[in-house]
């Protein structure tokens, strides 16, 4: 039996190696034997690449197998890190924004310091340009001399007064009249003009209130938007010179040739205390935010700063003729201009000017009989060291304040024939108004014939690269 076993497994053995000799032996038609040395080649291509650094289809498969071997508890794991890397992500950009935040509102809050200080002079003289003369617009409407007008907080409207009794808004860039509030004989009973010379006017900070006084004693309140009447103040007993708003609030400061000054309420209609103390008319009024206002006193030679809720006065000497206009260039300095030719600067923490420039727009008359030119209107670019001056002259000034306030350096001059009766910068500082007339606003002593009675728009162009520096005051 062993035997047969044998015999058997020694069978089979000779059956496969026969099979083996046979597939061996057998031969592929052509076209297979050719198809398998292309697919021999092709892999033997794939083992030498592999070598080689990955192609961008290779990597692919290889991130899509990685991702079919990711087991759960791993995609778990890898989207939990991603979302906390989105969350810090997060949470620097918010610390990031709250510190940029931060910083602003530090940094507009030391600039509010300043200001109140009267220590922010943002420096723009240095980087300011002679406007072309062709650039000057030319806004005509009233009949007689311009004697004052206001520009709105947000630069859009140009608000003018004239001899002529009326009052007419305009808009700055179009340059047309929008509005026209008739006085004089054109007074009817429903319209509520003027029937005297306007000598002053004032708009609030939110442009929602506009006042104007005239010759006749009268204060009359317009609401700045529509040109509509609302109230008439009475109570000066002469004519009001001087108005002003103070800063962010509805309080109006008038100013009169009685020598007084008057405060009221515009929001409720009513009046609330007068100040005495001019020795002569007041002929120039201003104010900022502080509860107090600036006056000129024309012939008494002095310049006061009224303490409202203390109802007392600073008094300052300096000029020696009438002082004519007065304008608030912080709230620690003033400029101011007088009949003598001169213009000074102020700090109120000095009864002195810091500085004096005398004959400021030269002299008129036959030699040995010079006169200098009056100061007609001052303007100030507020919290900056940007002074304009207007005259008779033929010409605007701009100054440049020194450092300190400690001087006056002249800028350049503007053409512009008549006289200056008024001057105001627009809160941007991107253009100054001018009111010219053929007379001066508080009366009939010359009379310039060539000079148009206009509004002269003048743009105001700088350098790039303007910064606000804090500059120590006086």
């Amino acid at each position: 039996m062993a035997a047969v076993g044998m015999n058997r497994r020694k069978q089979r053995l000779r059956d496969v190696s026969s099979t083996t000799a046979g597939r061996k032996r057998r031969k592929l038609p052509a076209a297979e034997e050719k198809s398998w040395q292309k697919a021999g080649s092709k892999l033997n291509e794939e083992i030498s690449s592999d070598s080689e650094p990955d192609s961008p289809a290779k990597k692919k498969n290889n991130e899509a197998e990685e991702e079919i071997e990711e087991t759960p508890q791993e995609k778990k794991l890898r989207l939990a890190k991603l979302y906390l890397e989105q969350l810090r992500q997060q949470e620097e950009e918010k610390a990031e924004e709250e510190a940029l935040q931060r910083d602003l509102v530090a940094g507009r809050l030391k600039e509010d310091v300043l200001e109140q200080k009267g220590k922010l002079q943002r420096q723009i003289a240095k980087s300011l340009q002679l406007p072309n003369q062709a650039d000057i617009q030319v806004l005509r409407g009233h009949r007689l001399p311009i004697t004052c007008l206001v520009i709105s907080p947000d630069d859009k409207y140009i608000f003018s007064a004239a001899k002529d009794c009326s009052i007419i808004k305009w808009d700055v860039e179009s340059g047309k009249k929008l509005h026209v509030i008739h006085g004089g004989k054109k007074v009817t009973e429903g319209s509520h003009g003027h029937t005297a010379h306007i000598l002053s006017m004032a708009v609030s900070s939110d442009g929602k209130y506009l006042a104007t006084g005239d010759k006749n004693k009268l204060i009359m309140i317009w609401e700045a938007a529509t040109c509509q009447h609302l109230y008439k103040f009475t109570g000066h007993r002469d004519a009001v010179s001087g108005l002003s708003f103070r800063k962010g609030t509805h309080q109006l400061y008038s100013a009169s040739h009685d020598r007084s000054v008057k405060v009221w309420n515009v929001a409720e209609n009513a009046y609330v205390e007068t100040l005495f103390g001019h020795q002569d008319v007041i002929t120039g009024l201003d104010s900022l935010s502080r509860e107090c206002c600036v006056t000129s006193g024309g012939r008494d030679g002095t310049v006061r700063v009224w303490k409202i809720p203390d109802e007392s006065q600073l008094v300052f000497y300096g000029h020696q003729g009438s002082i004519d206009c007065i304008q608030l260039i912080n709230e620690e300095h003033m400029v101011s201009g007088a009949d003598d030719g001169s213009i000074a600067l102020w700090g109120l923490s000095k009864k002195k000017p810091l500085s004096t420039v005398k004959r400021a727009h030269g002299f008129q008359g036959a030699q040995g009989l010079e006169q200098p030119y009056w100061i007609t209107s001052v303007a100030a670019l507020l919290n900056s060291d940007i002074v304009a001056t207007g005259s008779h002259n033929a010409s605007v000034k701009l100054w440049k304040c020194g450092a300190g306030f400690r001087r006056l350096e002249p800028l350049f001059d503007i053409p512009l024939v008549g006289f200056v009766n008024s001057l105001k910068f627009s809160n941007t500082g991107n253009f100054l108004v001018a009111g010219i007339g053929q007379e001066h606003r508080l009366g009939r002593w010359w009379r310039i014939k060539e000079a148009k009675n206009s509004i002269c728009i003048i743009p105001l162009k700088t350098a790039a690269g303007n910064t606000e520096i804090p500059v120590e005051g006086s």
